[in-house]
């Protein structure tokens, strides 16, 4: 790998995978949602809760249930859209992987 005079590689090893996947799985759904080119109803409501998501895994410890409970929002706001399921499904599994509510 060839690197600049005076640039460095920069890896974050100490974060949590968790947070990684998540957070590049609510970055592609919020891309993808921006690009789609229909309206819907409910669209606001999927881009603020997804706002928040990005917030909290920014945050760097997200709160289990607040993420559930948004992506509930969610899914109930562009869960109709076909075209977005397969990246919707994604931010399900990330959300899985932080584990059941008091647990």
């Amino acid at each position: 790998m060839l690197r600049s005079v005076g640039h460095t590689r920069v890896t974050e090893q100490s974060e949590d995978p968790r947070l990684t996947g998540m957070r590049y799985a609510v970055a592609r759904l919020r891309r993808e949602l921006a690009a789609y080119p229909s309206e819907f109803r409910d669209r606001g409501i999927a881009e603020e809760e997804l706002a928040a998501m990005a917030a909290m895994v920014a945050g760097g410890d997200p709160e289990i249930g607040r993420m559930r409970r948004s992506l509930l929002l969610i899914v109930g706001s562009i869960g109709s859209v076909s075209a977005l399921a397969p990246t919707l499904m994604d931010v399900r599994k990330a959300v899985d992987l932080f584990g059941e509510l008091g647990h």
